[in-house]
């Protein structure tokens, strides 16, 4: 309807933001910097969600932080006022399980990662190895002592607090078999964060994974298109029926391009309207294609026009 226009919905007239609510049926969120930071509801957003879902629409929380079960998200969700059900949330942790058990994978997994992904593996009875900290030795002592474990066919990268030397060594060790599947969360820079303290994302280990590996990773969370494959199978969501909404333009926002849904930007996270308008001017495709189709200052906002 306003495809990468960067359309303030607020401008718009009664009549028009109407016809764009009616334009959707399903509603996938992102969740740090559009719903809430750290544990703290960001104005209205819940209230917002419970009233798309009151109105019939249908609901994802779609987040690429994989350091939590589905059933950790499902009670932050419930904890700040979120109505939502189990299968509402799409985390990449449960991705990576979901992956797995679909290709029949039976080998053991190393994880450079945190309890969310290990303890999803362990729901669908995958075996894992290497969460946690790594003993930091020198690199001879490394050399001498460390042994890899021959059933381990997979390496996942998700965010890992722990990243170090020795786990840069053995995930680029095991990838040197190319049957070892390279497996990555996302490839988020940052967290969003209301201080002015940088926190690296998932990003920044699955790069130095991939550098030691030479190899690219198979990405499941956003902006990478197996979610919507995901969610069109077990769901049956029709995209073109579809509001993706975000506040990372390079992540949620570019998801929905790719995957034809609607999107809408919000400013309460990542993303800065001033880089949306300079992307939109741009001559270079890729930055078009982080352009959104509605942007609003703050989730929140919209819930006047549900009412």
């Amino acid at each position: 309807m306003y495809t990468r226009t960067v359309t303030k919905l607020s401008k718009l007239s009664t009549n028009e933001i109407e016809q764009f609510l009616n334009s959707f049926d399903t509603v996938l969120t992102d969740c740090d910097g559009v719903l809430w930071l750290d544990n703290n509801v960001i104005d209205k957003a819940n209230l917002v969600m419970n009233k798309l879902r009151e109105q019939g629409k249908r609901i994802f929380y779609i987040t690429n932080n994989s350091t939590k079960l589905r059933d950790e998200f499902l009670k932050k969700t419930s904890k700040l006022g979120f109505d939502c059900v189990k299968d509402e949330v799409i985390s990449a942790s449960y991705l990576v399980a979901d992956y797995l058990k679909n290709i029949g994978f039976n080998k053991k997994a190393y994880i450079v990662g945190s309890t969310g992904i290990s303890q999803e593996l362990d729901l669908v009875g995958i075996k894992h190895t290497g969460v946690g900290p790594d003993v930091q030795t020198s690199i001879p002592e490394l050399l001498q002592t460390t042994k890899l474990d021959p059933d381990v066919g997979a390496v996942i990268v998700g965010f890992d607090e722990h990243i170090s030397f020795p786990k840069l060594c053995k995930a680029g060790s095991y990838l040197k078999d190319p049957n070892c599947l390279f497996i990555a969360t996302n490839t988020d820079e940052q967290f969003p964060s209301n201080t002015d303290f940088v926190v690296p994302g998932t990003g920044v280990a699955v790069r130095a994974v991939q550098t030691c590996a030479g190899r690219e990773p198979f990405v499941l969370g956003k902006p990478y298109t197996y979610i919507c494959n995901a969610l069109i199978k077990e769901y049956g969501i029709n995209p073109k029926r579809t509001l993706m909404i975000g506040d990372r333009c390079n992540t949620d926002i570019l998801l929905g391009t790719r995957c034809g849904f609607q999107t809408m930007l919000v400013l309460t996270g990542v993303t800065t309207l001033n880089e949306v308008l300079q992307w939109k001017e741009s001559e270079n495709v890729e930055e078009n294609e982080l352009v959104p189709d509605v942007y609003l200052d703050k989730l929140g906002d919209l819930l006047q026009y549900l009412n």
